[in-house]
């Protein structure tokens, strides 16, 4: 921590869907401002122009509105920064890379295409890093004069120095020191006077009095080239974070695209809901002091701190996050069924008996991971179904499951149809015949609902009501 009051930020750039961890490095950024009363500022990147997707930059932000955060300053609530579109803050790129020719700290490259290709080519010929040769480092302001008086194309390159030791501590890696030799001189505002990323954040983070930049580990490569950029405007750099990526549930590999979907938005519409993935956010890589798994957004405001999180990248534990959003719709079953209900109804197939939703819910509630398991746990309530014939064969053969269904029918077809009535007709028949109740009792499941696991049997029963419960055992029976 430093004196400076604390600003942190997020700048999500619209070239596809809003990754979960990016959106994981958001919830730290807003997490860590909010603890120390300071700002949580919202910047569109939006300078790459070839990439950009239509549409993305507002899926981006209303899907960070549907996690449940917000921000303090941004491009639709303004600021004392503003604008907060780097698409609208070209000019000052301009001017700041042109201050660093002034200053000698950035010159002019007229390298064609071509030339640069032959330049990393033979670079990786000689297994050497693919670097830029300097060659137009080297012009003289004569010949520099020149080139621009002819109006061919340009950019702007940092110039590193030779052999600089780069040092900075970083909040969870501690001290990371770079020799300057390894670093390239580095593109800032490309031929179309758009800037590159590493002008522009550097630029902006300055601007928007950051004082905390907590990103992805990807950008470490990135920051003594950002150092530098800040020693040559005379900037004091923020304090650096850099977090761990997320690995693919089996723990191999980098969580990407190829692996299935990993877009915060997808798992809202898979039917998680925002309080259990901020929650799964919050404690994978990281952990409360007392270990516990439950925390409220609230709470991990409080507790949160950048040096706890893990040095090394944890795997997306997909079965810790089932069993979280499960207790979170457990917890809203008892708090608020209304909501609970109101959230369902995205997930709810269009044949689902809204009639009868009073009566199946409460039979499904607790082995619902996600809300669109709805339907799968579900459908057999209001779908026909199909009954596996060896599975009702499995412990029995055809004469004695037969006989059980016969049983079955006439005993049910007599009583009323309530759960108690249900559960001692069924009950007394596996009993009168000792008949075993592994067998006996999967059977009836199969019978009636054509799966293996169900809700509580008898309750099932009542709810699929009478014509129907008879109708299956005689298609059973067939």
């Amino acid at each position: 921590m430093t004196n400076t009051p604390v600003r942190t930020r997020m700048a999500p750039s619209p070239t596809g869907e809003l990754h979960v961890g990016s959106f994981s490095i958001i919830l730290k950024n807003y997490a860590f401002a909010k603890k120390h009363g300071g700002q949580f500022v919202l910047r569109v990147e939006d300078t790459d122009k070839v990439r950009e997707v239509e549409g993305a930059g507002e899926r981006l932000l209303n899907t960070i509105k549907a996690y449940g955060l917000s921000w303090d300053e941004g491009p639709d609530v303004g600021g004392p920064h503003a604008p907060y579109t780097q698409s609208e803050r070209l000019d000052l790129y301009v001017e700041k890379a042109n201050e660093l020719v002034e200053s000698g700290h950035a010159y002019h490259c007229f390298c064609s295409r071509e030339k640069l290709e032959a330049v990393r080519e033979k670079a990786r010929e000689e297994k050497r890093p693919p670097k830029y040769d300097r060659h137009c480092r080297n012009l003289s302001k004569e010949e520099v004069v020149k080139k621009l008086s002819e109006n061919g194309e340009f950019v702007i390159r940092l110039a590193v120095p030779d052999n600089r030791s780069i040092v900075y501590t970083d909040l969870i890696r501690g001290d990371i020191e770079v020799n300057s030799d390894i670093i390239d001189d580095q593109v800032l505002l490309k031929s179309d006077g758009f800037p590159t990323y590493h002008l522009a954040v550097v630029v902006d983070d300055n601007d928007m009095e950051i004082s905390h930049i907590m990103r992805g580990e990807e950008w470490l490569s990135s920051t003594p080239k950002h150092i530098l950029l800040y020693e040559a405007f005379g900037w004091k750099p923020p304090v650096f974070a850099h977090i761990p990526i997320y690995l693919n549930p089996n723990g191999k590999g980098k969580m990407s695209k190829r692996k299935g979907d990993v877009s915060a938005q997808s798992f809202l519409d898979k039917g998680y809901l925002p309080e259990a993935l901020l929650n799964f956010f919050m404690i994978l890589g990281w952990t409360p002091k007392d270990q516990r798994d439950i925390i409220s957004l609230e709470e991990y405001v409080q507790e949160f701190d950048p040096q706890d999180i893990s040095k090394k990248s944890v795997a997306f534990d997909i079965d810790k996050l089932n069993w979280l959003n499960g207790v979170y719709i457990r917890k809203m079953w008892d708090e608020n069924q209304v909501d609970l209900v109101t959230r369902l109804e995205k997930f709810t197939p269009t044949d689902f008996p809204q009639a009868k939703l009073d009566q199946i819910l409460p039979l499904i509630y607790e082995r619902l991971e996600k809300l669109s398991d709805i339907e799968e746990l579900s459908d057999f309530f209001y779908r026909d179904i199909k009954v596996d014939r060896s599975l009702l064969l499995k412990k029995a053969d055809k004469e004695l499951v037969s006989k059980q269904l016969d049983e079955l029918y006439a005993g049910l077809n007599e009583i009323e149809w309530t759960t108690s009535e249900i559960e001692k007709v069924v009950r007394s028949i596996q009993e009168e015949h000792d008949y075993k109740k592994n067998q006996f009792f999967m059977m009836v499941r199969i019978a009636v609902t054509g799966k293996k696991a169900t809700p509580p049997l008898f309750e099932t029963i009542e709810v699929l009501g009478k014509d129907l419960t008879l109708r299956r055992l005689k298609l059973a029976l067939t």
